[in-house]
């Protein structure tokens, strides 16, 4: 089953935690603080898997895991690192910000993006010793890893992309150019998916062909299935736009151009000036004169190079692969999507508080207020000491002062209420 396109979600591992420690030996009455680092979480890296070419592995699976990080040890021992999580994609998938829709990565033949980085371990109590705090009662919980929503996107990497209306002989011609065996039969839509083919010329030369299926009139607005798969054609460089010349199927051949223009122009106005080919196939069956000065007049019209063929009996299908290759050496490289934001961005961390007075209590909430509790020991004066600092240092101070709180008044921080003094 072909699958090109996917949401998933996806979590770095947690750092381990810091521990609070002392060491204790038989002679050695005050050994001092030994709490050992906690562990880095994982990450989710994506890789390219070469002989893959569909998004099928996450059409069940959305939710991908890296593991956590062990918690520190005592005698200064560092918790084990969690194991990065690998996952392989197709080449020429592109990844995106599930919720905005930016592109965060293009992923190419051999290309690799860490997408969620793995927490920080936290610090043991043997970071936080000084002369004057030489029991260190507390210690620091490692990082969260991060999550994110994915979009997948498969667009594949072809140089050349097969366009036409159905049962026009793409997948036969296919066949003749390549080593691929798609599937064949006389009715329209026999091919269900996109099919890549490699085409050797000798000498290392040679390039990637895409059957682009089901184009039909609205395909572009979701008729047929040349909705699902306009995107492949994004990256194609030279395009080559199969007709039936012969007539044999009841349809003009320059009627059906000009319905696949039009729809290519419709999904992306780019593919309007893309360099194409025209091919007549089923020449074998004869060509009415009428429709050949026709074809040959809108060619000569648009300066598009005409040829003509016959997939069947492989008539003319050495000059279509000689005229392709020179158009590709002087054509431009294949389309790598660039990341539209900058991964910074995502990774600041929102410090916005809510204050709201309840009952003469300042109630303050903030999501990230719960991961700097989660680093103090409240029973211990100097972690306690700490905690207030971060308050005066992130604003929360000023925060409440603004709000109109006076000495004496409760502040409320979730599980933890202190009264205020300045």
């Amino acid at each position: 089953m072909f699958i090109d396109k996917a949401n998933i979600i996806i979590r770095a591992g947690n750092g381990g935690n810091g521990i609070v420690s002392f060491h204790r030996e038989k002679y050695i009455s005050r050994g001092g603080p030994d709490g050992g680092d906690g562990g880095k979480g994982g990450s989710v890296i994506f890789e390219v898997n070469p002989g893959e070419n569909t998004l099928l592995p996450f059409r069940y699976r959305h939710h991908f895991y890296a593991e956590n990080g062990q918690d520190g040890k005592s005698s200064k021992m560092y918790g084990k690192n969690g194991q990065d999580l690998i996952i392989k994609i197709p080449p020429g998938t592109i990844i995106r910000d599930k919720n905005t829709g930016k592109i965060m990565f293009d992923i190419g033949r051999d290309k690799r993006y860490v997408a969620a980085k793995g927490g920080k371990g936290g610090w043991g109590n043997s970071h936080f010793a000084t002369p004057t705090r030489q029991i260190p009662r507390f210690a620091k919980s490692g990082g969260k890893g991060e999550e994110k929503e994915l979009t997948l996107e498969l667009k594949m990497l072809a140089d050349v992309g097969l366009v036409g209306m159905p049962n026009v002989g793409k997948s036969t011609l296919l066949s003749v150019m390549s080593a691929a065996r798609p599937k064949i039969a006389n009715y329209p839509f026999t091919t269900l998916s996109p099919v890549l083919g490699m085409v050797s010329l000798g000498e290392g030369k040679g390039f990637v062909i895409a059957d682009i299926p089901g184009l039909v009139e609205g395909a572009s607005e979701g008729v047929g299935l040349g909705h699902d798969f306009l995107r492949h054609i994004d990256r194609c460089r030279l395009l080559v736009h199969l007709i039936d010349a012969s007539g044999t199927e009841g349809r003009n051949p320059l009627h059906d151009i000009a319905i696949i223009e039009r729809e290519l122009a419709r999904y992306d106005d780019t593919l309007s000036s893309r360099v194409k080919i025209i091919v007549a196939n089923k020449s074998d069956l004869g060509v009415p004169e009428e429709i050949k000065e026709e074809l040959e007049a809108y060619c000569q019209g648009k300066d598009l190079l005409l040829l003509y063929l016959s997939a069947a009996t492989h008539q003319g299908v050495d000059a279509l692969l000689t005229a392709i290759a020179n158009l590709l050496q002087d054509l431009p490289p294949m389309i790598e999507y660039e990341p539209e934001y900058e991964e910074e961005e995502l990774l600041q961390e929102d410090r916005s508080i809510n204050i709201i007075k309840q009952n003469n209590i300042y109630v303050v909430e903030g999501e990230w207020l719960l991961r700097v509790m989660s680093n103090v020991n409240f029973d211990d004066r100097e972690s306690l000491a700490y905690f207030q600092k971060v308050l005066r240092k992130t604003g929360v101070i000023e925060a409440l002062e603004y709000a109109g709180i006076q000495n004496g008044d409760t502040v409320s921080i979730y599980d933890f209420e202190f009264d205020f003094i300045e």
